[in-house]
């Protein structure tokens, strides 16, 4: 019922005379999990003037409203579109009738979604506590309100600074009876951001009521403005943002000089109807009308223009810089987009792209490095890659001017030789292990990928080494590949982790599983489907997962939805695969898989996401696939293609008017819009001869694999080393003692050690003309301390497992990075096992190590007891220590509960007791979910 009111009211409230914006339903993706929302906003623009419903952090509150709610709290005037992490919420303003409050319980008000509307550029809602009705619209920096109070008495705008995220630094100050300015610093996903406002009313209003913070340093959270009025009477407010100054706001509130609210919604009308008319679709669906133009509109409410007026901007250095010759950007969500959103920009809006990338090669100088996840001048470091790199080789590849290539692959070149999130491993030695860095197996194929891109940059550039270079490392992805099971697999200790459960997900791969990774190869297609043994069985493997049960293990990983056996088209790590049917010559099973995706996983309703919109990825995806196209790679220009979905497709391009339908030949839809467009007249024409760089790839021999039973061992250890190729293997065994020994061939022995040793190994290919060597590949083995046996009574998440009971009296110590697999975790349950020393000892200190990340729900024990006992049967509690950690502290911390007797203790058996904190206490996000603690554990040492 709730979806026919809403499609009813949607039809009657979208009456706009232009051709495209009455198709635009901004209502879509705020249901479920696509993290929308439905206020005003235009193409790009820095303001996002929306209701907030929603003000606890929540996931499904990250964008600030989810249909499901009832109560609004306010309207601030920045957001994110389908993000999976909350922030923003800035500059909020909240109409009241009488006595104005601070507190958003009584501020606040319900609504009706029967009282709502959206549309492009617009939003109104009646709020029923207080009877007053709101619109609003926007130009590209400043917010318009319409507050009209439907009763006499005391009309209150409510400005409140302590909204959504953490306020560090508030100031109001009053410049006349109709103008304030406001200035909020604040700490969320970005953990420093500065916005400035010029808020202006159309009439004389009384300050009503102030509220000052209660720390140290007072300052100014709240206003209250107030004025008398009669029923029917109306207040109009403007808000202009600035990133960098009052004077800044002063300026952008120029946009909006009277204040005629139509003029103004039709202006923010027209900019939408501009935008989305780049592409023009024959359809007399109207659903599928309105979901394509509102995927369009989607892809375009972000990035968001972060400059003033005359071009000021707040650079990632946090000084006040000015954009000459370009407009600067904020809210790069660069793993999601660079896989359709970017390319699409590549397709209908080339200055912008441009205009992005001058925008990184800013933060690369500002800033030290090119964004991965920046948002407000604030990089994140949310996600994994340096895919700006990809957002810049496809630019080049498509030949986009506007930005410095030279620069462009300084920074690019930059990203790649850096040291940190694994790559001082991956450079090294080839790929990235469980030992290096969590996220591994992601982190090593998204890394090999950017590489490609680097390299196809360096041969536009002519840099032959550097191409060379990057080619080979972009070849990576071979070392992590499993020949036996035909999947990519995470390793530890120079060998495949174990257990392996493909459907499983964990810290090995980014919000995915190896089924969701196994086919992320974008840059060697044919070397992939080679590794999987030729076309056949690479179909197979497709077929596989696409019907396989839809069901994952592991940890429970909201973002993978939308699942057709394991693909998940909720994710972005899924988006390329149907297309990978293409390269097998299969095209029928591309439209199967893509048309079945259209028709399902996008509907015009409130919950019409499958997953996240992640700025508009979600909905690029739609865009491109339903005219006919999408980039698989993004750095190449070639396009892959699948029937459209829509009888007739206009693109209007800067290099003139595109014109797709079903007949048109499938080689034009692969070179539209590049220099071999033109001769794309059959369906069979194809540049692969002219394309360089597939035969110039430069193929590496992949590490071979070291096995063993375990990591540690009692008094001997026996060691295989295995590589899917014919060819020669080499090692050396380094101890303590001798770290300078040559390596020395393998005669397919096998290799036996009998003290803590650590086992270099490579493996020689010929190639027909000369011997090529892997990288080398190391594992280390460590001989017990002792012969102490222990047994678990509790039982540990199997994601968090640390090798088994063995793992916690191996003498190797865990790290904070607990994502590496080194700790062994308990969830809602206490921990408690029993070490046998085999004999009676006289003993006199006892420690058992735990960590405490609190954002991931691990806490310490409350307590710790040890106990001894001669029979295992009857124990005598020996000394109890509580913790001393504050669970609020942010840093992972490792705390020792060490204890030192005072005379030895004679005792067999030792027995660990530790306490779980039990449910997640109120103020811990978890709280909502009613989450239980984890216990996470490493090493006990008894001596």
């Amino acid at each position: 019922m709730r979806n026919i009111l809403f499609g009813i009211l949607f039809i009657s409230t979208t009456t706009f005379s232009q051709e495209f914006v009455k198709n635009v339903n901004p209502f879509i993706g705020t249901d479920g999990h696509g993290h929308t929302y439905p206020g005003a906003t235009v193409p790009f623009g820095m303001v996002q003037l929306s209701p907030d419903t929603r003000i606890d952090g929540s996931w499904d509150g990250c964008s600030g409203y989810h249909y499901s709610d009832k109560t609004i709290y306010g309207f601030s005037h920045t957001h994110l579109n389908g993000t999976g992490v909350s922030d923003y919420g800035d500059i909020m303003l909240m109409p009241t009738i009488g006595e104005p409050s601070f507190d958003n319980k009584i501020y606040s008000s319900t609504f009706s979604h029967q009282n709502e509307k959206a549309s492009a550029g617009f939003y109104s809602v009646k709020l029923d506590k207080h009877n007053i009705d709101v619109r609003l619209t926007t130009s590209t920096r400043v917010g318009f309100h319409e507050y009209t109070f439907n009763q006499n008495g005391q009309a209150n705008i409510i400005l409140d600074l302590n909204h959504r995220d953490k306020l560090l630094e508030g100031r109001i100050r009053v410049i006349d009876e109709k103008t304030i300015e406001v200035f909020r610093r604040s700490e969320a996903w970005a953990k420093d951001q500065y916005i400035y406002a010029r808020i202006e009313f159309n009439q004389k209003m009384v300050v009503s009521r102030v509220n000052n913070s209660n720390s140290e340093n007072p300052q100014i959270t709240g206003m209250a403005f107030s004025k008398q009025v009669k029923k029917g009477e109306k207040i109009l407010v403007k808000v202009s943002l600035s990133p960098t100054s009052y004077e800044g706001g002063k300026l952008n509130s120029s946009e909006i000089k009277h204040w005629d609210f139509e003029k103004v919604k039709k202006e923010a009308e027209l900019f939408w109807d501009k935008e989305l008319s780049k592409i023009q679709i024959t359809e007399t669906n109207k659903d599928k009308l309105v979901i394509f133009y509102t995927a369009l509109y989607h892809t375009m409410v972000q990035p968001n223009i972060a400059q003033d007026i005359d071009g000021k901007y707040r650079g990632r250095d946090n000084k006040i810089h000015v954009a000459e010759g370009f407009d600067y950007y904020s809210v790069f969500s660069l793993w999601d987009t660079f896989r359709a959103a970017h390319p699409l920009y590549t397709l209908i809006d080339k200055k912008r792209t441009a205009d992005f990338i001058n925008t990184f090669l800013k933060q690369y100088e500002q800033g030290g490095r090119l964004p991965v996840w920046e948002l407000a001048s604030n990089e994140t470091d949310c996600m994994i890659g340096y895919h700006s790199v990809s957002v810049m080789a496809d630019a080049m590849a498509k030949r986009i001017t506007g930005f410095d290539y030279e620069k462009a692959f300084e920074a690019a070149k930059h990203s790649a030789m850096l040291d940190h999130l694994g790559l001082d491993a991956y450079k090294k030695q080839g790929f990235i292990s469980m030992d290096d860095e969590h996220e591994s197996v992601s982190k090593t194929l998204e890394y090999a990928y950017d590489d490609w891109c680097i390299a196809q940059m360096a041969q536009i550039l002519n840099k032959k080494e550097d191409y060379e270079y990057f080619m080979k490392r972009s070849q990576n992805w071979k070392n992590i590949f499993d020949w036996n099971t035909g999947f990519m697999r995470p390793k530890k200790n120079g060998g495949w982790d174990k257990p392996f459960d493909p459907r499983e997900i964990n810290n090995n791969f980014t919000e995915g599983n190896s089924w969701q990774y196994s086919f992320f190869v974008p840059q060697d297609i044919p070397g992939m489907i080679e590794a999987y043994g030729g076309n056949e069985k690479f179909e197979a493997k497709l077929d596989e997962m696409f019907n396989s049960e839809s069901k994952t293990t592991g940890r429970e990983q909201v973002d993978v939805t939308g699942l057709i056996g394991q693909y998940a088209h909720g994710n972005e790590p899924s988006h390329h695969m149907a297309y990978l049917y293409n390269y097998i010559g299969k095209p029928e099973k591309t439209i199967e898989k893509v048309h079945y995706i259209l028709n399902n996983f996008y509907k015009n309703t409130p919950d019409g996401l499958i997953g996240n919109e992640d700025c508009g990825q979600m909905s690029a995806w739609y865009v491109l696939s339903s005219m006919g196209i999408y980039s698989v790679t993004p750095g190449q220009i070639k396009w892959s293609t699948v029937e459209p979905y829509f009888e007739n497709i206009k693109i209007n391009t800067d290099k003139g008017l595109k014109i797709l339908n079903k007949k048109t030949p499938k080689s034009y839809f692969k070179f539209l819009d590049t220099k071999y467009e033109k001769y794309a007249t059959t369906n069979d024409f194809d540049i692969a001869y002219a394309v360089k760089e597939e035969e110039l790839i430069k193929d590496i021999v992949p590490v071979p694999v070291i096995e063993a039973e375990s990591k540690s061992f009692k008094d001997s250890l026996e060691i295989d080393i295995k590589h899917p190729n014919v060819g020669g293997y080499w090692y050396r065994i380094l101890t303590n003692s001798n770290d300078d020994i040559p390596f020395k061939q393998l005669k397919r022995e096998k290799i036996t050690i009998n003290e803590t040793s650590k086992v270099e190994a490579k493996f020689a290919s010929f190639n027909g003309e000369m011997l090529e060597m892997s990288n080398t590949i190391s594992a280390t083995f460590y001989k017990k301390p002792n012969n102490y046996t222990i047994e678990i009574k509790s039982t540990y998440n199997p994601q968090y497992h640390a090798g088994g009971n063995d793992g916690l009296l191996d003498g190797i110590n865990g790290t904070t990075n607990w994502r590496k697999g080194d700790w062994q975790g308990y969830q809602s349950q206490d921990f408690e096992a029993v070490v046998d020393l085999q004999n009676a000892k006289e003993l006199s200190n006892f420690s058992a190590t735990f960590l405490q990340d609190q954002r991931s729900w691990i806490l310490m024990p409350t307590k710790v007891e040890y106990y001894s006992s001669s029979d295992n049967v009857n124990f005598t509690l020996i000394t109890t220590i509580a913790n001393d950690i504050d669970p609020k502290k942010d840093e992972n911390t490792i705390k020792d509960f060490n204890f030192t007797s005072s005379k030895p203790i004679n005792t067999r058996y030792i027995k660990v007791k530790a306490y779980n904190l039990g449910k997640l206490p109120e103020w811990h996000l978890g709280f909502p979910f009613d989450g239980d603690a984890f216990i996470f554990i490493d090493e006990i040492t008894i001596k």
